[in-house]
């Protein structure tokens, strides 16, 4: 895994300042994304590790594939990749590249998990709480769990904040424990 965040972190970054340069950050973020979607395809994986295949035909193969998705930019970008044999590194590059944004934007999503529906009300303090703590402007998603008793799993990037009702059950026993 380190060795493809290696191999995919100078391809992000270049993609990254091209799009920046041309203003077309969210673009940039669709067309990998999707390109990225199609390389984690089993299908895809088979053909892009297939011996039989050349780096010419590969390339062709994923350019038939996204054909109307790219812009020419993107076409030469996976071009590249093709050439170079890192058409496999897709998904770490757009990983790569929406960590970039992320930080340009000054953005970050988090994931909240809770046993119920949450308000508008609810959501908007939520976000305000987690952007002041942050530093950064907050998107959520939403995930509903069922089996949660009660509270919220919060998770952003390397932060976890488990309010749930479970988790602070589980924090009472240990205590009770020592």
């Amino acid at each position: 895994m380190a060795e493809l965040t290696t191999l995919a972190r100078p391809y992000a970054k270049a993609a990254f300042e091209f799009a920046m340069d041309a203003k077309q950050l969210a673009q940039w973020s669709e067309m990998l994304a999707f390109a990225a979607a199609v390389v984690k395809d089993e299908t895809t994986q088979q053909m892009l590790t297939s011996p039989h295949l050349t780096k010419q035909d590969q390339q062709q193969a994923m350019l038939n594939i996204c054909q109307g998705k790219l812009d020419d930019k993107a076409t030469n970008f996976i071009k590249l990749l093709a050439a170079n044999g890192r058409l496999l590194a897709l998904p770490e590059i757009e990983t790569l590249f929406d960590f970039l944004r992320s930080e340009f934007e000054k953005t970050i999503e988090a994931q909240v998990t809770s046993a119920s529906e949450l308000s508008d009300k609810q959501i908007s303090q939520l976000k305000q709480k987690l952007a002041a703590k942050l530093g950064r402007q907050v998107e959520i998603q939403l995930n509903l769990d069922k089996d949660l008793l009660g509270g919220l799993i919060i998770q952003a990037e390397d932060l976890v904040i488990d309010g749930s009702v479970r988790g602070q059950l589980a924090k009472l026993s240990d205590t009770l424990n020592v």
